[in-house]
């Protein structure tokens, strides 16, 4: 099975990319999903974010209460690492388990969103990386009329990321969404078909 890890910057259009492969029948893990069910109670995770973080960040109704331990961690970057230090492994251990069952099902490419992809270190679970950017400035207009965040909060929180460069330095297919939906639907129909090739050569060549 060939696994593509598809990453890129906040408002740089990856859920575009995964509703092409969705359309097609390919299963996409969606690591943010996968992160919130890692906070479960019962798992090794909430266990060990209750030690670390204390026990003010169990809601009343049992769970994690996402926005007191957003508000232990946010601007603290090493609170921040003992966070991703438990929550990250919780997540590549479930992706792992799911990329086992498409496997078993028959799938013959599979998908892992993570816009984390390079910080968590999960480039080993992949087979090729995607990477959707998009200009900083262009994703601050994005974020004011998406989520109504004003400019200096939007450069913040795409200031707190990985940079294009660095992303663009790291990644396999590089799909870039300055234009219209048009266009970037254009530039994953182009990617996609040239995977194709690719996966059809080097079937070849076994």
């Amino acid at each position: 099975m060939h696994v593509i890890g598809l990453t890129g910057g906040i408002a740089s259009g990856k859920s575009t990319v995964t509703n092409f492969f969705r359309e097609r029948g390919i299963p996409v893990i969606d690591a943010d999903v996968l992160g919130h069910r890692t906070y479960d109670p019962g798992t090794d995770t909430y266990r060990r974010v209750v030690e670390v973080f204390g026990s003010d960040v169990v809601a009343p109704d049992g769970t994690i209460d996402r926005k007191v331990l957003g508000g232990k961690v946010f601007g603290r970057p090493d609170e921040l690492k003992k966070l991703t230090d438990i929550v990250w492994p919780g997540i590549r251990r479930l992706a792992s388990e799911q990329l086992a069952q498409f496997e078993a099902a028959g799938n013959d490419i599979a998908v892992l969103e993570a816009a984390v992809l390079f910080e968590a270190g999960w480039e080993d679970l992949v087979d090729e990386i995607w990477v959707v950017v998009v200009d900083p400035d262009i994703a601050v207009q994005r974020l004011a009329s998406r989520n109504g965040l004003d400019a200096e909060a939007a450069r913040a929180r795409i200031a707190s990321q990985l940079s294009n460069e660095e992303r663009i330095r790291r990644g396999h297919v590089i799909i870039e969404n300055n234009g219209t939906l048009e266009e970037l639907n254009a530039r994953i129909q182009q990617a996609w078909e040239a995977l194709q090739e690719r996966l059809r050569a080097a079937a070849g060549r076994n």
